[in-house]
């Protein structure tokens, strides 16, 4: 049997750690599980507050903090060339085969991947987002978009509806981007009824037996975790809390997060009298999520775009019945029976939340069985193991027909990039009459800037780093690495 290859891989964003959120717990937990698959991966990110340099994560995991200059919502201000001469110097450091960029609005992320291209790597980019095409902000993200993705070996979506948004958005070749969706370290979202048994288990716990219905006069708490944005439907929950609170007299609201659309929430509770019923964490740790979900027993979505949502799965995971806005990749996500849908109107989330806590206190729902089901149907081994098919393809590794399924002799040719300047050029020039002209000739410029820095000062002089020191085994079946996730923003 052919021993698999592996890979060293440089994953580059604006959006990591000690930053909560989606697309910083993917890279993470997706580098720790390549890692524990025998791959190199280290992380290129901006600076955050004192944490610049090179840090070390759990497993292994390196962390380049460069320190950019951030504009707005920890993404740094787009400068185009004054990234590379550090890029160059990480990626020969590291010996950095494959470039996996994350996020659509991460200036780190496009320029990585335009540089890498110039330096002869493979490239990979993952949109955790979804976007318009009307407004000004759409129009340009779109265009940068195109003009990144034009050269991009291979593109991955965290949902079929997130695909569909991408390639039209950078008018990719559907052949060309893969889904694979987000996960959770299911073992960190137990429960409540979830306890340390030793007569449990593998996984070292056993479920108490199912709840019992609600009763009438019992409280129930919904639980809302989300940044506090426009785009997360602060508004649509600002207006809605008040009504479902009148209808429904036992039920109270646990809100965590912040965000600048937090005073609107402020002043609702202020104005409706509503402190006792409403409560206002502020802004938490990752690792402190389970444990504010544990305290619910409804979890609030009122998002107005997502292109997946990791959060509702962590909040089914933890036994909560979901209510959520049914946009983008949503539906997607999680089974019928865990979920109660709502378009994003204000009526239609205060009748969909009233209708779960109906359910709820009538016993119609069993949340005790959500985790285990959560559980097998998401895996960051499994998106790990579909990353490394991706990786395979874009190398070579595999054959184009076993990497698409089929033979593409006659759909248009090979799949696999070319690096020559004169064919990055033809793809860039067909990007706009305008744009076009103006894409070629930044390729152009990075292109002799390359070569600049070649001579300037030559890869010979740059030292190599040693690798982080692996135990032999390539296939590490369970690794304690998603056990210490949750530590991996406060270690350094």
């Amino acid at each position: 049997m052919a021993r698999r290859r592996t890979y060293t891989v440089a994953m580059v964003s604006d959006y990591f750690f000690p930053q909560p959120g989606g697309v910083e717990s993917h890279i993470y937990q997706l580098s720790s599980k390549l890692i524990d698959r025998g791959h190199k991966v280290i992380i290129i990110t901006h600076a955050y507050d004192d944490r610049k340099g090179v840090r070390y994560l759990t497993n292994g995991v390196k962390v380049y903090h460069v320190p950019f200059f951030v504009i707005y919502r920890q993404t740094t201000f787009p400068t185009v060339f004054s990234f590379f001469p550090v890029f160059r110097n990480i990626c020969i450091r590291e010996r950095i085969e494959i470039v996996h960029g994350h996020g659509s609005l991460s200036s780190l992320c496009h320029e990585a991947i335009l540089h890498a291209r110039t330096m002869g790597l493979r490239t990979v980019f993952t949109d955790h987002s979804l976007f318009g095409f009307a407004d000004a902000a759409s129009i340009l993200t779109n265009k940068l978009l195109k003009f990144i993705l034009s050269d991009v070996d291979h593109s991955i979506c965290v949902s079929h509806t997130c695909k569909e948004n991408t390639v039209l958005r950078a008018s990719l070749d559907p052949l060309m981007v893969s889904v694979i969706p987000n996960a959770i370290v299911a073992e960190s979202f137990r429960p409540r009824n979830y306890r340390s048994s030793p007569r449990a288990g593998a996984n070292g716990f056993q479920p108490d037996p199912p709840a019992r219905p609600l009763a009438p006069h019992e409280m129930i708490t919904i639980v809302v975790i989300s940044r506090l944005f426009y785009n997360k439907g602060t508004d649509l929950l600002t207006a809605a809390i008040p009504r479902i609170l009148e209808e429904h007299p036992n039920t109270r609201f646990l809100i965590a997060g912040s965000g600048p659309n937090a005073i609107d929430l402020e002043q609702m509770i202020e104005t409706n009298v509503l402190q006792d019923r409403v409560q206002m964490l502020g802004p938490i740790r990752h690792e402190e999520v389970r444990d504010v979900m544990t305290r619910g027993h409804i979890y609030l979505h009122p998002s107005l775009t997502e292109a997946f949502g990791t959060v509702i799965v962590e909040a089914a995971s933890c036994g909560l019945y979901v209510v959520c806005t049914q946009v983008g990749g949503i539906p997607e996500v999680l089974p019928s029976h865990m979920t109660t849908f709502a378009k994003p109107e204000e009526d239609d989330v205060v009748a969909a939340t009233g209708k779960a806590i109906t359910a709820m206190r009538a016993g119609q729902v069993r949340t005790e069985k959500f985790h285990d089901q959560v559980k097998k149907m998401y895996s960051w081994s499994n998106v790990a193991l579909r990353t490394e098919r991706v990786y395979d393809g874009i190398t070579g590794t595999i054959s184009e027909e076993d990497f698409y399924g089929f033979d593409i002799g006659g759909y248009n040719g090979s799949r696999i990039r070319d690096f020559t300047l004169i064919d990055r050029l033809k793809r860039y020039y067909g990007c706009g009459i305008w744009a076009g002209k103006l894409f070629c000739l930044c390729v152009a410029i990075d292109y002799l800037f390359f070569l600049f820095l070649e001579w300037w000062f030559p890869r010979e002089n740059i030292d190599v780093c040693p690798d982080w020191p692996r135990k032999p085994s390539a296939d590490e079946g369970s690794s304690s690495v998603d056990g210490d996730a949750k530590r991996a923003s406060s270690r350094a």
